[in-house]
This record gives structure tokens, C-alpha cells and sequence, in this order.
């Protein structure tokens, strides 16, 4: 974890400096006069003043979707800014596979999933499959990595066997359902099964994603490494050869 140095800060809207920023929420309530009146209420108590509405939509039945813009008050140190930052080197494909042609003289084995009743493939996808995303190859591009992609709604005790039996040295799940945190229910499952099943010494690596996760909570949730929005499958590719390769954890196993 490190601080980024820098000045405090407040919200930039029309002028700079002004704190005028725009939130968007759903009330459990249809629209009517009433409706707007309780979204301006919440935005008020949130600490926008003044709060102007501009945009209500019901949404289905009883549902009223909402855009407000307002002035807030609030100030950020930048100073204070904790985040994760990227603590190894970022690798092209050529050297991503040199290193571990070189290095680990195998191929390295990863094994990717949605679990629980995740059945959005998106992101494990757009890591793993060839096409990958924005026009960079996904993992499967690599020729020496061998990639299994389980795809979606794979159990726990499905995603154990199948790294057993492919000697995965890394597991990668992705999870973009987040109602009553099940994202973290499910990794949490995931890493006490993995911590039950085999031995410290040959775990696999444990990697999660998706939008909704913070970065900071991997010990936590008992795994190896988080990725939030915006990975990409250079990224991971290269802190699989940072954390198993160079870092020798393969060799351990």
C-alpha cells in the first residue's frame, strides 16, 4: 500500500473548484411529485446543497431511477489516498513467455471460473480467451501458458478438482455478482477449500476480479492477489510470472 503525494482537493464541475458533482441512485417508490421530493431530501442529506434533480425514470414497478447535481462541501487529501499500486514489471507476451520457457521450463497452468451462481463470463473471458479485450490477446494467446476456462456457475468443490487434476499452478476467478456481498462470501469459500484441500506448499496461486472488489482486501479474503476494473490480461499475465516464476513459488510446490 502507499500514499499518493499531492495537494487537497475538491469536486470540479462547471468552474474549478466549485464541489459540484452529479450521483445517481433508485428509490423503492413510483415516480410522482412525492418521489422527486424524497430524492432531493436524500441528496440534501448526503451533503449536496443546493441539489438540483435532473433526471427521474420510473423503472419497472414501483421503482424510480434518479440523476442529481449539486454542490458538496467536501475536500480530499490526496495525501492521505491509500491504494494498491503495481508492484512488479508489465511484460509483453514475448516476454512473458520467455521468462517462463526459461525460467520454468513447463508450461504454466491456469485455471479460470465463475463461481457460485455467477453466470456472467465477461470478465473471465476477456482475460482468458484468445480475442481478449481492447485488442490485447487473452492469457490462451500465450504459448506457454495452458489455459482451462471452466466458464460460469462452477461450484467450489468443481473449481478444487479442476485445478487438481490440470496441477494448476494459478486460479483465477471473477465475480461481478455483488447483491448481499456475494462476492465475497464466495471467495472467502474459495480460499478456505483451496487452504483445506491441499497443503500450503502446493496451493495454487489464488487471483480474483470484478468491478465491485477492493484491492486491499486480499488477505482478508484469503488469496494471493485482487484485480479491479480495467485489467487487463497483459496485467495478469504478468503478475502470474512476477508471483510463480520470478518470485519462485512454482518451485516450491
Amino acid at each position: 500500500m502507499s500514499g499518493a503525494q499531492g495537494p487537497v482537493v475538491r469536486p470540479y464541475g462547471d468552474t474549478t473548484g466549485d464541489g459540484m458533482v452529479q450521483v445517481s441512485f433508485t428509490l423503492p417508490v413510483p415516480h410522482d411529485k412525492r418521489a422527486e421530493g424524497a430524492a432531493i431530501q436524500l441528496a440534501n442529506r448526503m451533503g449536496m446543497d443546493p441539489a438540483l434533480l435532473v433526471h427521474a425514470k420510473q423503472m419497472g414497478d414501483g421503482f424510480t431511477f434518479f440523476v442529481v447535481y449539486g454542490r458538496v462541501n467536501h475536500l480530499v487529501d490526496l495525501s492521505a489516498v491509500q491504494v494498491v499500486e503495481r508492484d512488479f514489471p508489465l511484460l509483453s507476451a514475448k516476454e512473458v513467455n520467455a521468462v517462463v520457457k526459461r525460467r520454468l521450463r513447463r508450461k504454466l497452468s491456469v485455471v479460470g471460473a465463475c463461481i457460485g451462481t455467477d453466470a456472467h463470463t465477461v470478465g473471465i473471458d476477456a482475460i482468458l480467451n484468445v480475442k481478449g479485450i481492447a485488442g490485447e490477446k487473452g492469457l490462451e494467446y500465450y504459448r506457454e501458458l495452458s489455459v482451462t476456462n471452466l466458464g460460469a456457475q462452477v461450484s467450489v468443490p468443481e473449481l478444487v478438482e479442476a485445478a487438481r487434476a490440470a496441477r494448476a499452478d494459478a486460479v483465477l476467478v471473477s465475480q461481478v455478482v455483488t447483491q448481499r456481498d456475494a462476492h465475497l462470501h464466495n471467495t472467502r469459500e474459495m480460499s478456505a477449500a483451496f487452504r483445506e484441500a491441499m497443503p500450503a506448499g502446493r496451493r495454487p496461486l489464488l487471483i480474483v476480479g470484478g468491478p465491485r472488489f477492493d484491492e486491499s482486501q486480499a488477505a482478508e479474503l484469503g488469496v494471493d492477489r485482487i484485480f479491479g476494473r480495467g485489467t487487463t490480461p497483459g496485467e495478469v499475465a504478468s503478475f502470474l510470472v512476477h508471483a510463480l516464476v520470478t518470485g519462485r513459488k512454482v518451485g516450491a510446490a
